[in-house]
């Protein structure tokens, strides 16, 4: 059977007082909204539909890949629902809907659900939950024989009904057919005036169809996002559960609390993750590496056998064998090569760094170049801009470039040359030869120091 899901995005979200969206807060690194739609792909999903409404030029503009519909006014679910009606109306088969702030669901949860539902042959199913608190949520009500009679919403429903602990998760599949022909006749008549997408459920039972329930394992998966405090919480439940999987892939974390590693990130067997590390984006880290502490990697690629600490990397990549800090800012557009060794206090931007070369302390190296075996002596700088444009300095294999020397691109140095201590180099250095670009040293022998007068 195939399956398609509409995903509901359009409330404000009030409650998170922020100019963003809501689902645009991120989990893990990610979007929550984009968690939930890789959930329903990972589950089976052919086709995404994404109803939204505040702020909806920013989604559009965030998320890709799906199909949006607009909701012009937010008056409940069933009227988000209905909203995309023209989308689904050469639909066949189920619609998985789920909701735009539940960043974790799961792939399997998703796959077990939709499996229940196609196996009893209902036409409608609802996920429900048991919360240790279920404050906020749709109660679901139970007939004596165990099925589902229907769903209260919390500011409906009565004393009693408060005290059911299982709720509404927010999850439906439906037969499409029939979800959009039960639509056309949910009413509004409630506390809040909105027309809900549970309401469906009763009207399709009353017509003699079959309606599932069907419990998550872990409660945790199902939880909705409505304020920062839950943000957070989802973002530990979510980042925990991440550093598991490491360590039970073979991925050390010392301490896994303070340890921050995002959805996407991969890291190979036996490297070692030290404490305050965050490992963000698409970053991919190799074998047998030891990471932080106090170390930032966004979307970087890193080979095996790299240490790197209290350092910054971001969009750049860092081949095997590399030793990297402490106080390292590498920027886009670099790439360093095998077993090269990068001391403290050293930014490199937009460079290519050749195999075995030492950049050992204090140096800035920008739009460079560089080959093999090179040292660069402490305090020295490419100074690639001019004011107005950019230019690359190349440096061959094997050159030393002595303490404190500027390098003024556009230059060439190529290889075996040598650069003197304290050299401001503006011309090509020819293979094999000595450059030195200082000026001469005075020394006044008789000098009568004003100052001490």
């Amino acid at each position: 059977m195939r399956l398609e899901t509409l995903i509901l995005a359009a409330g404000k979200g009030t409650r998170m007082k922020s100019k963003l969206p809501k689902v645009l807060h991120r989990v893990g690194g990610k979007t929550m909204l984009q968690h939930v739609i890789d959930a329903a792909k990972k589950a089976g999903s052919e086709r995404e539909v994404v109803v939204i409404g505040s702020g909806a030029k920013l989604v559009e503009e965030s998320i890709s890949g799906v199909e949006f519909v607009m909701q012009e006014e937010q008056l409940g679910t069933g009227h988000a629902v209905l909203s995309a009606k023209k989308n689904f109306e050469q639909s066949e088969g189920t619609v998985l809907i789920l909701c735009g702030d539940t960043p974790l669901l799961t792939a399997k949860l998703l796959k077990d659900f939709t499996a229940f539902h196609e196996e009893s042959k209902c036409v409608a199913t609802v996920l429900t939950a048991k919360m240790p608190d279920a404050t906020g949520y749709g109660r679901i009500i139970r007939e004596s024989d165990g099925s589902l009679e229907k769903i209260v919403e919390e500011k409906d429903a009565n004393e009693l009904e408060k005290k059911i602990l299982e709720v509404n998760a927010g999850v439906y599949c439906f037969d499409v057919k029939k979800l959009f022909s039960a639509l056309e006749k949910v009413g509004n008549d409630n506390s809040q005036g909105e027309y809900y997408l549970p309401d469906v459920l009763t009207i399709l039972k009353s017509a003699g169809e079959k309606i599932g329930a069907f419990t998550a394992q872990y409660a945790d998966e199902t939880l909705g996002i409505n304020s920062r405090v839950q943000l957070a919480a989802a973002d530990k439940v979510f980042r925990m559960k991440k550093n598991h999987e490491l360590l039970d892939a073979g991925v050390t974390i010392i301490d896994p609390n303070t340890t921050f590693i995002d959805y996407d990130v991969q890291i190979g067997q036996d490297t070692i993750i030290y404490p305050n590390t965050y490992i963000e984006g698409n970053t991919v880290i190799g074998e047998d590496c030891a990471i932080g502490p106090d170390v930032r990697f966004t979307n970087m690629k890193v080979g095996n056998r790299v240490t790197a600490q209290f350092s910054y990397c971001h969009e750049a990549e860092i081949c095997d064998g590399v030793t990297l800090g402490p106080y390292v800012h590498l920027r886009p557009g670099t790439t360093i090569g095998e077993n090269v060794k990068i001391g403290n206090f050293v930014e490199v931007k937009n460079s290519t760094i050749g195999e075995g070369s030492k950049l050992p302390h204090l140096q800035y190296i920008g739009d460079t170049d560089m080959g093999s075996g090179v040292n660069v002596g402490c305090g020295s700088v490419t100074c690639n801009y001019d004011g107005k444009q950019k230019f690359r300095t190349k440096i061959g294999d094997n050159v030393f470039i002595g303490c404190n020397t500027n390098l003024v691109a556009p230059v060439n140095v190529e290889d075996g040359a040598y650069i003197a201590a304290g050299s401001t180099i503006t011309k090509d250095v020819p293979k094999d030869s000595l450059a030195i670009g200082r000026a001469r040293q005075t020394n006044i022998e008789v000098w009568n120091d004003k100052r001490k007068v």
